[in-house]
C-alpha cells in the first residue's frame, strides 16, 4: 500500500477493512484480523485499480484509505459472489 511501512500499512488496512465490513454489512461476521487482511489486500486492489484506470500516483494518506476501502469492498463483493453468500 503506497510508500508506507509495514506498521502503517497494517493500520490503514485495519481501518479500511473495518469500514468496508460496515459498508458490506459483514462487521458482525468479521474479526479484527479478518478486517486487517481484507483491508491490506483491498489496499493492493484499490491501488492497482486506480493506478491502472486513472494513472493515479502517490496518493496521500486520506486517498490511500479511500482506495483501500474501495478495494476492500470490491474484494468482499467478489468473495460473497464466489461463496454464494448474500451478506
Amino acid at each position: 500500500m503506497g510508500n508506507y511501512g509495514i506498521i502503517a500499512s497494517i493500520i490503514i488496512g485495519a481501518i479500511a477493512g473495518w469500514i468496508a465490513s460496515k459498508i458490506m454489512g459483514r462487521d458482525a461476521q468479521m474479526g479484527s484480523i479478518a478486517n486487517i487482511i481484507v483491508g491490506v489486500i483491498g489496499g493492493g486492489v484499490g491501488n492497482w485499480l486506480f493506478r491502472t484506470l486513472f494513472n493515479a500516483a502517490n496518493p496521500g494518506l486520506i486517498m490511500q484509505i479511500v482506495y483501500a476501502v474501495i478495494g476492500a469492498v470490491i474484494l468482499l463483493f467478489v468473495v460473497d459472489k464466489i461463496t454464494g453468500k448474500n451478506k
